[in-house]
């Protein structure tokens, strides 16, 4: 069991990614149409106690708000709901209205708590392998709402919010949208210091379930401790409420800027399919291995390629460059698509989002370290969160 827990550790931070790069990749976004606000807990599960208030209903009115300055500021943007009433949803039930809507943000937004009445301040989580115990503490506060419910071990694989292998295995999984979820996050952040002059406790990482199963960059807030006084008097304040609700608007409307800025920048037109074109053909003088290699190559043109496959991107050039293990640290089967006047590299075809994660872990080992997902259905890229759901058809 202690080798067990030893090597899921080691992989685990193999595959979460620095939380200090926190820079968005080029990816598979084609800009913020749905966004999909979680208000944490409801109905019988009140969820962390105050004073004088309760966290369902702090996160409810705060997520309310939420959804009213995006869909004043940006008629053009969904605003999806898992809940704008005091009842109660299951875990499960949450990531799956974000991902039926197919958005392409996910905001959850609970409030914390303390034996200690003096701690303060917000953090936002993303979904990864807990840094300390405290961090674990509050995936385990939040995640422990699926003991209400009776087939909980159906539902989530068997899965104990009290059992730290659990949460090493959950984390084992690369998240596809961790790099966006991190810059977001971020945001929110600043915006708590900057703009309502919260004490920031930072950007952090833990195994919250309602993350782990989102198909979208997703984060989850704690807007504040309501076993603070103090705090607890500003979080349930309709003028608390708002400033906050403010505060995460403004990051969502950087986030969508920023995200579409570089979405200009790699496909400058949306409605026009990326072109996908084989791979060179250019005559070149190749050695016996060569030829060999190339006819074990179980890649395809991603042209002739039918359904929806996932590859790793790990490069990308303005010049087209020899498809050959030389140029890309001795990786072989390298494919090539081409957008927005530049070329991509890719490597693999697989069927699942698993098999592209352990892909994507492989190449990160090799060098590299900023390899991400794509997809494609029948030659033509689409989001990962599309293909996903294509994929589980």
């Amino acid at each position: 069991m202690i080798k067990r827990l030893i090597f899921l550790f080691l992989v685990s931070i193999i595959i979460i990614p620095n939380s200090m790069g926190l820079q968005l990749n080029k990816s598979d976004f084609f800009g913020v149409k749905t966004v999909c606000i979680d208000a944490g807990h409801g109905g019988h599960d009140g969820g962390c106690q105050g004073a004088n208030s309760q966290e369902k209903h702090v996160a409810l009115a705060i997520a309310l708000k939420l959804g009213e300055h995006i869909k004043e500021n940006f008629p053009d943007v969904k605003v999806v709901y898992t809940r704008t009433t005091d009842v109660y949803l299951k875990l499960y039930e949450r990531a799956a209205v974000a991902n039926k809507a197919n958005a392409d943000l996910f905001i959850c937004i609970h409030a914390n708590a303390s034996d200690n009445k003096s701690a303060l301040g917000t953090e936002t989580f993303v979904m990864g392998l807990h840094k300390t115990e405290a961090n674990l503490k509050v995936a385990k506060r939040e995640n422990s709402a699926i003991l209400m419910e009776d087939d909980y071990k159906t539902n989530y694989s068997d899965f104990d919010p009290n059992s730290p292998e659990s949460y090493i295995v959950l984390t084992m999984t690369q998240n596809a949208f961790i790099d966006q979820s991190l810059s977001f996050a971020a945001k929110i952040q600043t915006q708590f210091t900057d703009r309502v002059g919260r004490k920031n406790r930072g950007v952090k990482q833990a195994g919250f379930l309602v993350l782990h199963q989102t198909s979208m960059p997703s984060v989850l807030i704690e807007t504040g401790f309501l076993t603070n006084a103090e705090e607890e008097k500003f979080l349930v304040s309709a003028i608390g409420q708002d400033y906050m609700a403010s505060a995460i608007y403004r990051a969502f409307k950087d986030y969508k800027k920023e995200l579409e800025q570089k979405q200009d920048k790699d496909t400058p037109n949306e409605k026009v399919p990326e072109k996908i074109i084989p791979k060179n053909d250019k005559a070149v003088e190749k050695t016996e291995d060569d030829k060999k290699k190339e006819k074990k190559k179980k890649n395809k043109d991603p042209e002739l390629e039918k359904g929806v496959v996932f590859k790793v991107q790990i490069a990308t050039s303005s010049i087209k460059k020899e498809l050959v293990p030389a140029n890309f640290n001795g990786v072989e089967n390298v494919g090539l698509y081409e957008a927005g006047g530049l070329y991509r590299y890719t490597v693999g075809s697989e069927k699942s989002m698993d098999d592209a994660n352990k892909l994507q872990l492989q190449l990160k080992v090799k060098g590299f370290e900023d390899a991400f997902i794509v997809a494609f259905s029948d030659g033509k890229r689409i989001p990962i969160s599309e293909a996903i759901k294509l994929s589980r058809q």
